[in-house]
C-alpha cells in the first residue's frame, strides 16, 4: 500500500456509475393505457348511474371527445416519431424552398396529402420544427393539415349533398388562413415566444429512437388532450342552447357565435361537417366559419399547443388565428356560397 503513487488512485471518487438507476421500463405507458380503458368503460358503466341529465351529457361529451381524438393523436405521435427517427434533417432542406416566405405556402399545401385531425398535427409540427423546418412553415402545416386533407374534404362533401361549393370554400379558406398566419409569424414572431421541443440525437438504434420519441410525445400530448376534453365538456353543459337560435338571424353575430361554438365543441375535423350541416338555422357563411375555425382553434387544440409550444406561444397564436379564420371565412363565403 505504501508503494502506491497518486497515478494509481482513481480519478473519480466515487466512480460515475455509482448511485445511478438501472434502465427499467417505464410504467407510464401502462398507466396511460389504463386511463383510456377507464374512459371507454366509464361511458357504458358510469353514465347510466349519473342522476342528473346535465352530468350524463357532460360525461358523454367528455368521453366522446377523448375517444374520438385519441386514434388521430396516436397517428400524429407515430408519424412525428417516425420523422424524428428515420427522416434525416437534410430531407427538409431539400423538400421545402430555401426562402422562408416560399416555404410557408408549400408546407401549407402539403397538408392536403396527410389524413389526420388537429390532434395529430401538433406533434407532427413539433417534430418538423425539431428537425430544422422553419417554425412559420411548420405552423402553416399545423393549421392546414386538419382542414384540407382528403378525408375532411370528402366528409364535407358527403355532409353537404348538393352543395359542392361548401367543400371547395372550406379548402380554400383554410389554406388561405394557414398561409397568412405562417407569413404573419414569419414577419412578427419572436423566437422567445415559441418553445421548440428538443430532440436529442438517438443513442441507440433508429427503432429505439422511434419508440422513445413516440412514448414521450404520447404521454405528454395525451394529458393535455384530456384537459382540453374536460374543459370542452364543461362548457358544452354550461352554455344554454337557446342562445344559439336567438342569434341565427343576425348575419355578423351568427358568424361569430358559430365560430365560438366551434372552439367550445372541439369536434374532430373528420366529423365537424355533419354537425355544421345540422345547423340549418344559420347561413352557409356562418357554417363555413364553424368549419374553418374548428380545426384551427378549439379547446383541446389550445391545450395541446400550450403543452407543446408554451403559453407565450398560445397567447399570441390562438387569437390571431381565430380572427383571421373568421375574416377569411366571411370573405370566401361571400364569394363562393
Amino acid at each position: 500500500m505504501a508503494d502506491r503513487t497518486l497515478a494509481d488512485l482513481p480519478t473519480e471518487l466515487p466512480p460515475s456509475e455509482w448511485g445511478r438507476r438501472s434502465a427499467a421500463p417505464s410504467a407510464m405507458p401502462w398507466i396511460f393505457a389504463a386511463v383510456v380503458v377507464l374512459l371507454i368503460a366509464g361511458h357504458f358503466v358510469l353514465t347510466p348511474l349519473l342522476a342528473f341529465p346535465s352530468l350524463q351529457t357532460w360525461a358523454t361529451i367528455f368521453v366522446a371527445i377523448s375517444v374520438q381524438a385519441l386514434p388521430f393523436l396516436v397517428f400524429g405521435v407515430l408519424l412525428s416519431a417516425a420523422i424524428t427517427a428515420f427522416v434525416p434533417a437534410s430531407f427538409w432542406t431539400r423538400a421545402l424552398p430555401r426562402h422562408p416566405y416560399a416555404a410557408v405556402p408549400v408546407a401549407g399545401a402539403a397538408g392536403a396529402v396527410l389524413p389526420g385531425c388537429e390532434c395529430a398535427s401538433v406533434p407532427v409540427a413539433s417534430g418538423l420544427m425539431a428537425r430544422g423546418v422553419t417554425p412559420a412553415a411548420a405552423l402553416a402545416f399545423l393549421l392546414a393539415s386538419p382542414a384540407i386533407n382528403p378525408v375532411v374534404v370528402v366528409a364535407t362533401a358527403v355532409a353537404f349533398p348538393g352543395q359542392p361549393m361548401m367543400a371547395v370554400a372550406r379548402f380554400a379558406a383554410s389554406l388561405v388562413v394557414a398561409v397568412l398566419v405562417g407569413w404573419l409569424w414569419l414577419r412578427f414572431g419572436r423566437s422567445d415566444w415559441l418553445r421548440v421541443p428538443a430532440r436529442t440525437a438517438p443513442a441507440g438504434s433508429r427503432w429505439q429512437a422511434f419508440r422513445e420519441a413516440a412514448q414521450h410525445d404520447l404521454l405528454h400530448a395525451g394529458g393535455f388532450l384530456v384537459v382540453g376534453a374536460l374543459t370542452a365538456a364543461t362548457l358544452n353543459v354550461v352554455v344554454p342552447r337557446s342562445l344559439l337560435t336567438t342569434v341565427a338571424d343576425v348575419p355578423v353575430l351568427s358568424v361569430v357565435v358559430l365560430a365560438l361554438l366551434a372552439v367550445l365543441l372541439s369536434i374532430c375535423s373528420e366529423a365537424d361537417a355533419f354537425v355544421a350541416a345540422s345547423l340549418t338555422a344559420f347561413s352557409p357563411t356562418a357554417r363555413l366559419a364553424f368549419l374553418v375555425v374548428g380545426p384551427m382553434v378549439d379547446l383541446k387544440l389550445i391545450a395541446l399547443q400550450m403543452g407543446t409550444f408554451g403559453r407565450a406561444f398560445a397567447a399570441r397564436f390562438v387569437p390571431v388565428t381565430f380572427v383571421l379564420a373568421v375574416l377569411v371565412s366571411v370573405a370566401v363565403g361571400g364569394l363562393l356560397l
